[in-house]
């Protein structure tokens, strides 16, 4: 069982308001009480960033995103900051909690400028803060605050977003219409999904949590968030090997006249992971290939020197072979799609009882299949990218959303890992947990990045012994050695950059 820290927790607006309203109404905590360290929580984090002095304006609505908002000017204004104060809808019809708190802002008798929509009358500031609507937001944006959000989006300032952007969707990450461009979205009591989701990323700009008293019995969230931090914790001390086989052996079924590239990203990307031995499988009429660029990997070559790829006639010698000691098989890196080669592959997947990486060419062979037929002892870890799982799927995956949503359906049903390809990337497991890359991945979008990827997910499959495991650190990997790339070189990335 995975332990997870709540702050990487990623939650649906439904389930941030279950929270909420479970710890007022039973834990006995006020929401007006929330809304003050929800705000100071804040007012602390701008305070670390722009300076006293800095004139700010804020942007509010009438509900409790506002209430945010006034908390925040209130302790601002106590610390040397300007504040200007514009409410889109006026004050008449404030939510309690913000009407209190527009109450406490007037008892203070500071110079702070109030205005509605109506009256403003831009002037020089020095960063806005957008309290204007929150996470209940499920229509699109209409005037007066797409008026406000598209002035917003024309400054050249930092801008704070309470909660999450006015006009991004908290659960799908779409926009509504229109968004605000956050330079930092303020999360309170728990991230939202929809950062990370469709438009999300691009628009939320940096995420910062503002943790709030929620109980951890209340916290059910919708995914995690995948971190180095939690992922090491979780991550057992490899032993140490006695000799090359100690541990396992990673066979890499792979190869087709024309597509070699791919088994040999594989191939060195699983070595670079620390593996003892790495056995590449391939038919014998490409055997001189990998013999040239594979020195340190092990090659048990089948067939005939004429067959150059793989033949429902070479099943029995292939399953000989990863039989002969004990390990984990990646399947799918440049097989192609001959009609032979379809059926050699459909035959290991309904054949193979146990652990089985499967990767390109060979989901298409298993979307070719009317019935997966997964042996009862086997365990899959599939990795299709997004136009692979549509087609696995066999139907329309509208967004991002969408694609996690019908990632973890199918894990479930399967009783599989699917490791989703995209921005962000999704792993859906077998109980039903879910977990999201939280960094860019649309750099790894171009061929052979995948093929790496699928390398170092059977590598760590073996050091970890867990499914979940594998594909983190493999995804990790990868973005870490990207981002070491960026540091010391200029130019694109290679899947070569990143073994």
């Amino acid at each position: 069982m995975l332990k997870i820290p709540h702050p990487y927790y990623l939650c649906s607006a439904e389930q941030s308001r279950f929270m909420d309203e479970k710890t007022i109404s039973d834990f006995g905590i006020d929401g007006f009480t929330l809304m003050e360290i929800a705000g100071t929580r804040a007012a602390d984090f701008i305070q670390s960033e722009i300076p006293s002095g800095s004139h700010v304006i804020f942007f509010c609505g009438k509900g409790n995103n506002a209430g945010d908002a006034l908390v925040i000017a209130r302790l601002l204004s106590q610390q040397g900051y300007q504040i200007t104060i514009c409410f889109l809808s006026g004050t008449d019809e404030l939510s309690s909690d913000t009407q209190k708190n527009f109450e406490l802002l007037q008892k203070l008798g500071e110079e702070i400028e109030i205005l509605n929509w109506e009256d403003f009358n831009p002037t020089t500031y020095d960063f806005i803060v957008d309290g204007m609507l929150g996470t209940g937001l499920n229509s699109d944006i209409r005037s007066p605050y797409s008026d406000a959000i598209s002035w917003i989006n024309k400054q050249e300032i930092p801008v704070f977003a309470l909660d999450i952007p006015t006009g991004l969707h908290a659960d799908s990450g779409h926009i509504l219409g229109t968004a605000v461009q956050a330079d930092y979205s303020l999360s309170f009591g728990a991230l939202k999904t929809g950062f990370y989701l469709n438009q999300g990323f691009d628009t939320a700009g940096e995420i910062i949590l503002c943790e709030l008293s929620f109980p951890n019995k209340y916290k059910k969230p919708t995914a995690k968030l995948i971190d180095r931090s939690w992922v090491e914790a979780n991550s057992p001390t490899p032993k140490g090997k006695k000799h090359k086989y100690d541990g396992g052996v990673l066979y890499i079924i792979a190869g087709s006249e024309g597509l070699t590239g791919a088994g040999i990203l594989a191939a060195k990307s699983a070595w670079s992971a620390g593996l003892g031995a790495v056995v590449l499988i391939t038919p014998k009429g490409l055997l001189e290939i990998y013999e040239k660029q594979l020195a340190q990997i092990i090659k048990k070559p089948v067939g005939d020197r004429d067959d150059v790829y793989f033949k429902e006639s070479h099943f029995d010698r292939v399953m000989d072979i990863i039989r002969e000691k004990p390990g984990k098989v990646l399947i799918g890196p440049g097989l192609g799609r001959e009609e032979e080669t379809i059926r050699f592959t459909q035959k290991v997947l309904k054949n193979f009882e146990g652990d089985l990486v499967v990767d390109a060419d060979a989901l298409f062979a298993l979307s070719k299949m009317n019935d997966w037929n997964k042996p009862n002892n086997s365990n899959w870890i599939i990795t299709p990218h997004p136009g692979e799982l549509k087609t696995l799927l066999n139907q329309d995956i509208n967004d991002d959303f969408d694609r996690l949503r019908l990632t973890i359906k199918k894990a479930v049903e399967e009783k599989i890992t699917i490791l989703s390809k995209g921005m962000p990337s999704v792993i859906g497991t077998e109980s039903g947990d879910a977990y999201l890359t939280g960094y860019e991945t649309r750099i790894f979008s171009r061929a052979g990045f995948g093929d790496v990827l699928a390398g170092k997910i059977g590598a760590y499959w073996l050091t970890y012994s867990s499914t979940e495991l594998a594909c983190f650190h493999g995804l990790l990997d990868g973005f870490e050695k990207a981002q070491q790339y960026f540091v010391e070189n200029s130019g694109s990335l290679a899947p070569i950059d990143i073994i």
